[in-house]
């Protein structure tokens, strides 16, 4: 069997992840590949870091990319500040959550569980309850945006609440970085971490993170090993450390690096604070269409995270039929239910260079169309006249 170059047809990536990647990121990874450690790519590292401490809004010195998704970000924070015994509160409200409770018990930690219900924001007097009952917790976690539901949760309040009791905090912030406000220094956040295909509209496979002072001094005084070497930041830091001569501790993703960089460069370009309401304003039109169609969200508006919209699917519809026709007919892609929610739920990205006014109307077309088809239960030929009127407004 001859096999070919794989060609990947053109698709429009409104689902959960990854986004819908520049053509300028795209030629940055096409650029001439040179050494790990060569002086021109130890420059360009050092930029990198300018960049995402931008993104996240600290000055953490200790901020850079994991040379892997951001699965792997998040278990270079439990890793790295959670020992064995170590008791950890993880306040779960999806998918996500779960994960982080099986980081801490393979570090040999405790976890203690909060849980709130899918599609709602984590509550900050149920932390704080779970501490007053766990005086001996050392780290508490949780997730900003949870990409299973589209809820948002209130980071720096719940940050607060964790430092009163003394506790670390670790917050995965892959869906929100770059989408809506992330502020790891206002909110006085430890340890974070998230991931360069979705608002950040890069490629997968990197993580950026970033480390607090508080999280370092962790780190440099365990009692015993990081239980990853590879991820143990001690070694880490030789190789993305502020030193003008960096030590070898890997081969790090040179290509995806360069990509990694060029999105944020094009993010500086258009400013934090313009990208957090371009997604707003492109949720608020995607809403219009969807309820003008009477479709229903799953996330109180308050709670509600705008880069990734969580809809009911409407009863006697075939949840995959119509991603089906979606993908096939359209080119299209959007997201499916996740654990307790699957078939009930999908869910629809708009997330960096995906986040646009055109996707908006493409999508709450094409989704008129196959629905039509189907004959579900909506009001037809209403969705995309009520976008247009949200972003003409």
């Amino acid at each position: 069997m001859a096999i070919k170059s794989f060609h990947p047809p053109q698709r429009i990536l409104m689902g959960p992840g990854p986004s819908d990647v520049s053509s300028r990121v795209l030629e940055a990874m096409s650029r001439p590949t040179i050494g790990h450690l060569d002086p021109m790519f130890v420059a360009m590292m050092d930029e990198m870091k300018e960049l995402l401490k931008y993104a996240f809004q600290t000055k953490n010195e200790l901020t850079m990319p994991v040379s892997a998704p951001g699965s792997a970000g998040m278990e270079t924070c439990f890793v790295n500040l959670v020992e064995p015994g170590d008791k950890v509160i993880v306040c779960q409200n999806g998918v996500f959550g779960g994960r982080m409770k099986e980081n801490v018990e393979r570090c040999g930690g405790v976890a203690v569980m909060v849980q709130d219900e899918w599609g709602r924001a984590i509550d900050p007097q149920k932390l704080e309850d779970a501490l007053k009952a766990n005086p001996d917790t050392k780290v508490v976690a949780f997730v900003h945006a949870e990409t299973s539901t589209g809820a948002q949760s209130d980071a720096k309040t719940l940050v607060g609440v964790a430092h009163q009791y003394s506790c670390l905090t670790i917050v995965d912030t892959v869906t929100s970085l770059g989408g809506s406000p992330v502020k790891v220094d206002e909110w006085d956040i430890d340890a974070t971490y998230s991931g360069s295909q979705k608002c950040l509209s890069c490629t997968p496979g990197l993580s950026p993170v970033s480390f607090s002072a508080r999280a370092q001094d962790k780190i440099k005084s365990r009692k015993t090993k990081v239980q990853s070497w590879f991820m143990d930041l001690n070694l880490v830091m030789g190789y993305w450390g502020a030193a003008t001569k960096r030590a070898y501790h890997h081969t790090a993703p040179i290509n995806a690096l360069y990509g990694l960089h060029e999105s944020l460069v094009m993010l500086q370009e258009e400013g934090l604070e313009n990208s957090w309401a371009r997604h707003q304003k492109n949720h608020l039109a995607l809403r219009a269409g969807m309820e003008a169609m009477g479709l229903q969200f799953v996330v109180p508006v308050a709670e509600r995270l705008p880069q990734l919209n969580a809809i009911t699917v409407p009863d006697g519809v075939d949840d995959a039929a119509v991603r089906a026709a979606l993908l096939n007919d359209y080119q299209l892609e959007i997201g499916a239910g996740l654990g307790v929610m699957a078939g009930k739920v999908w869910r629809f990205g708009l997330m960096g260079y995906a986040c646009t006014p055109r996707n908006v109307l493409v999508c709450l077309g094409a989704l008129d169309d196959v629905l039509g088809r189907l004959n579900a239960p909506i009001r037809r030929g209403v969705a995309v006249a009520a976008a247009q009127k949200v972003l003409a407004g």
